[in-house]
């Protein structure tokens, strides 16, 4: 601890991450978690609800490609970033499995993979390719369940991987609590199935599934507030650092970002729908600001 009763993790060096690894965080969410819901959707819900699983598979895609892009432009020396994924002098795959960022990489790269095999199966089906035996890589057959089960796991650990990256990097709130990893997971929960709702309800089309996802957000919104509640908890006198705009800023969350939008939902109208999923997006999107920013800001004592 520190002379002023601070942890350690006050007096380290911040590895300035700012807006485009604050984007990141946000859009690796949506991919993993618009892929879990896709699984889900597929492997439970009936043959009305397989467009909108059609479009998180395709929406999972975009966000994962997304976000490494985001993370390329990122490096000091974005044309090297293959160096994450192999060996510089032998071209051999290099995997750290004691670096989450080696980790991640990989992650990143086998997710992509699995779900532009399920977007290229959705295409196949609808008669968008020509192979139509692409189709057989989407449930309900037996090939299509593996491709997609493995798909769900990534996509569970692409969307929940960042919290614990934060967490390995010695610096003030990001290495004080356990529980980034599954605020970050709850919270992609969240942001996916808004943003399908958000979709669907837009489209008029897939209502039994977008109603269905509306119940899924609530409680997903209720168990992401119980997790924030910990999460506070859990910094004890790291907390302080919220007690400034960031706090007003993560207050903002909890009210705009899942209160609000766990009454609207109930409510279920042509106005409250939209707004809500909105609503929850913006409030996931904050959520990332305040826990990168507070801490990257943290002015050294």
């Amino acid at each position: 601890m520190s002379p002023v009763g601070l942890p350690d993790t006050f007096f380290t060096a911040a590895p300035d991450w700012r807006w485009l690894i604050i984007g990141y965080f946000f859009i690796g969410g949506i991919a993993g978690g618009s892929y879990m819901l896709a699984v889900l959707i597929d492997l439970f819900g009936d043959a009305d609800d397989r467009l909108l699983a059609g479009t998180a598979y395709g929406i999972a895609f975009a966000a994962v490609a997304l976000s490494g892009v985001l993370l390329t432009v990122d490096l000091t020396r974005p044309e090297r970033f293959w160096h994450m994924l192999l060996q510089s002098k032998t071209g051999w795959p290099m995997l750290k499995l004691w670096s989450p960022m080696s980790l991640g990489a990989w992650a990143l790269l086998l997710f992509g993979g699995v779900a532009l095999l399920s977007l290229l199966a959705v295409l196949a089906e609808n008669g968008r390719l020509p192979w139509r035996g692409l189709a057989r890589l989407r449930p309900p057959g037996a090939l299509g369940i593996l491709v997609t089960l493995v798909g769900g796991l990534l996509g569970f650990f692409v969307a929940g991987y960042t919290g614990i990256l934060l967490s390995v990097t010695n610096r003030p709130i990001w290495a004080d609590t356990w529980l980034l990893g599954l605020a970050f997971l709850v919270s992609a929960a969240s942001i996916s199935a808004a943003l399908l709702i958000l979709v669907g309800y837009s489209t008029g089309r897939s209502g039994r599934a977008v109603r269905a996802l509306g119940r899924f957000d609530r409680w997903v919104l209720l168990l992401e507030l119980v997790v924030l509640v910990a999460l506070v908890a859990s910094l004890g006198a790291v907390a302080q650092v919220w007690l400034s705009a960031w706090g007003a800023a993560l207050l903002g969350v909890v009210l705009v970002g899942i209160i609000l939008p766990l009454a609207m939902l109930r409510r279920w109208s042509d106005e409250a729908v939209p707004a809500a999923a909105i609503m929850v997006l913006a409030g996931g999107f904050l959520l990332r600001v305040v826990i990168v920013l507070s801490s990257e800001l943290v002015e050294q004592v």
